[in-house]
C-alpha cells in the first residue's frame, strides 16, 4: 500500500462533512436513486475495521444515507497513488468484506440482509 500524503489528509477532512459528501455523489453518481436521497440524513459511520486475523484499516470513511425508505451506506476510499495498482479491485473487495463483516458483528444488518 502506499503512503499517506497530505493530499490524503486534505481529501479526508474534505470529505468529512456532510455537505461535500451530497455534492460528491450529486455530481458523480449517476441513478435515479438520487432523487429519493434524503441529504440532510447523511450520518458518519465507523470507519477502522478490524478482520478476523487482527489486521486495521483507518482510512475510509464510510457514510449512511436514507434513499426512499431505506438506509444505504456510501463507502468512500481516499488513497493518492504514484503509480496505478494492479490489485486495486482485491483491495477494494477486501474493504467492502471488512465492512461487511463489521455489520454482521455489530448486529447492523437491515432485515438480515448485507448492503
Amino acid at each position: 500500500m502506499s503512503s499517506k500524503t497530505p493530499h490524503d489528509t486534505g481529501y479526508r477532512l474534505l470529505f468529512s462533512h456532510p455537505e461535500m459528501v451530497r455534492d460528491l455523489l450529486i455530481g458523480y453518481m449517476p441513478g435515479e436513486w438520487l432523487k429519493e436521497a434524503d441529504f440532510t440524513s447523511l450520518k458518519r459511520a465507523n470507519g477502522s475495521y478490524v478482520s478476523d486475523k487482527e489486521s486495521q484499516r483507518h482510512d475510509d470513511m464510510v457514510w449512511q444515507l436514507k434513499v426512499g425508505q431505506q438506509w444505504v451506506w456510501v463507502y468512500l476510499l481516499l488513497e493518492f497513488q504514484s503509480e496505478p495498482d494492479k490489485w486495486m479491485a482485491l483491495r477494494m473487495m477486501i474493504y467492502m468484506g471488512l465492512l461487511c463483516q463489521h455489520l454482521i458483528n455489530q448486529g447492523e444488518l437491515q432485515d438480515g440482509l448485507l448492503p
